[in-house]
């Protein structure tokens, strides 16, 4: 039920209307005239406010709109008019109202309609306000955390862009958080009522990544027994997120760059292309101006893409931020786990802040959801922890002192990037010996993830390549 008032000058008619619609639950105030509904919308809150245009004395329903529709969450407004003034009824309606009314024999049967048409509407519209209150919450700024100056850096930058259409290139290593900027990024544009629909682009077979971004029609290929949409018309008048653009086959990018460029799409097996209004957020660990010079990803591609860049700064370079985002994660998943965990043990802390974390801020938030999930007590303990994060610290400091003692720094200097580059290409023949070939022992052997070691080892191998080639 809602809260309606109800402005005329005529006392047997308000009289009236307030019989009939409080006859169907609703709270109903009334009203002589333009000053009295002045005082009565400053001092409470309602759904509708049903008004003649022509009030007497002191200005005429006109007034009663503007002021209506001036408010914060503002009522809907239904105007009722006599025969002959539907030009003055249609200037209310373009000042905000939402219905118009001729007085006469149907006037009662149409504000039964009208009335709950509008308190629905009015509520739909208030619901839709609170949720996307809770998604700039959770999605925006609010949620990420971050007091360091690089990642004040990002927010910033995220701020200035969000309002725009820009396209934006996310760049950062695994688990550094691109999609939830990308999230933050749609939730505070102007897109944010529309959807947000992700992708990753290295998840897909190449053989299906056309259909699944653009659709197809039926017919188009073997097993297409029905027409599908594609994820870009899916994004219509919201955001599609790119996430791992770096991995889009070859094939495919003259496609995407012509929807970049056209805002049009081509379904697989269609015949006409059909116009799409989407904005492009994508994301990507890999060094793409290096993929631009190695030939794997288009540069026209890569400058539509990166209209704006945000390089997202990884987690050991913003230590400030462990605590926070610590603990953060452990009110998250006390919460969720129904744990009594309030505090984290100064000596768990200690071994957050000196760990490197290689998967960056989702591998600090999966240490933390683990040790929820096995403690008991108040405080997250050592106890608690994954057992590569009780190893002795000053372990790997030793061992890359004793790895680097026989380099010497000769008088006339070193290039540095090639220097370190063979010294990585080096580390990783070894890792490779010592684990017998096995990769993935061979990227725990360097403290890597298993992508980020494989991601090395394409690069040495490309030179590798490159150098035999030039032989």
């Amino acid at each position: 039920m809602g809260r309606v008032l109800v402005v005329d000058d005529e006392q047997s008619l308000r009289d009236a209307l307030e019989v009939l619609i409080a006859g169907q639950g609703h709270t109903v105030e009334t009203s002589p005239g333009v000053k009295h509904a002045y005082e009565r919308l400053d001092g409470g809150e309602f759904d509708v406010v049903v008004t003649d245009l022509r009030l007497e004395p002191g200005g005429d329903g006109l007034d009663v709109v503007r002021k209506a529709r001036r408010k914060n969450d503002p009522p809907e407004v239904i105007v009722m008019t006599a025969f002959g003034t539907r030009d003055k009824a249609l200037e209310a309606q373009r000042d905000g109202a939402l219905f118009y009314t001729e007085k006469g024999p149907h006037l009662a049967s149409d504000l039964r309609v009208l009335v709950t048409h509008a308190i629905n509407k009015r509520r739909l519209e208030l619901e839709n306000a609170h949720l996307r209150r809770v998604l700039s919450g959770r999605y925006g700024l609010a949620g990420i955390v971050g007091k360091s100056e690089s990642m004040q850096e990002v927010l910033e930058l995220v701020e200035r862009i969000a309002p725009t259409h820009a396209n934006v290139l996310l760049s950062g290593e695994s688990g550094t958080g691109k999609e939830r900027i990308a999230k933050a990024i749609h939730f505070l544009g102007d897109r944010r009522d529309g959807p947000f629909v992700p992708i990753n682009c290295g998840a897909v077979p190449e053989t299906l990544i056309e259909s699944e971004l653009f659709g197809h029609v039926k017919g188009a290929f073997t097993g297409a027994d029905t027409t599908k949409r594609g994820l870009f018309a899916s994004a219509e008048g919201g955001t599609i997120f790119l996430d791992e653009i770096g991995e889009l086959p070859l094939s495919m990018q003259p496609k995407l760059l012509r929807v970049l460029q056209e805002r049009t799409i081509k379904p697989v097996g269609a015949s006409v292309e059909e116009s799409v209004d989407v904005r492009v957020i994508s994301a990507t660990n890999r060094d793409l101006e290096a993929e631009v010079r190695a030939g794997r990803f288009r540069e026209d591609l890569f400058f539509r893409l990166n209209v704006v860049e945000v390089d997202l700064p990884p987690l050991r370079f913003r230590r400030e931020d462990i605590g926070l985002l610590a603990q953060t994660f452990l009110d998250k998943y006390s919460k969720e786990y129904r744990r009594e965990l309030r505090t984290i043990a100064p000596e768990v802390m200690k071994r957050l802040l000196s760990h490197p974390f290689p998967g960056n801020v989702r591998q600090l938030e999966n240490v933390i959801e683990r040790g929820v999930a096995l403690a008991s007590g108040s405080v997250l303990l050592e106890s608690h922890l994954p057992k590569e994060f009780l190893r002795d610290e000053t372990q790997p400091k030793e061992r890359a002192s004793e790895l680097t003692s026989d380099l010497e720094l000769p008088d006339e200097g070193v290039d540095f990037s090639h220097l370190v580059e063979e010294y990585e290409h080096q580390l990783i023949e070894r890792a490779l010996r010592k684990a017998g070939g096995v990769k993935t022992k061979a990227a725990e052997l360097l403290g890597l993830t298993f992508r980020q070691f494989r991601y090395k080892l394409a690069k040495f191998e490309k030179r590798v390549d490159d150098v035999d080639t030039g032989e």
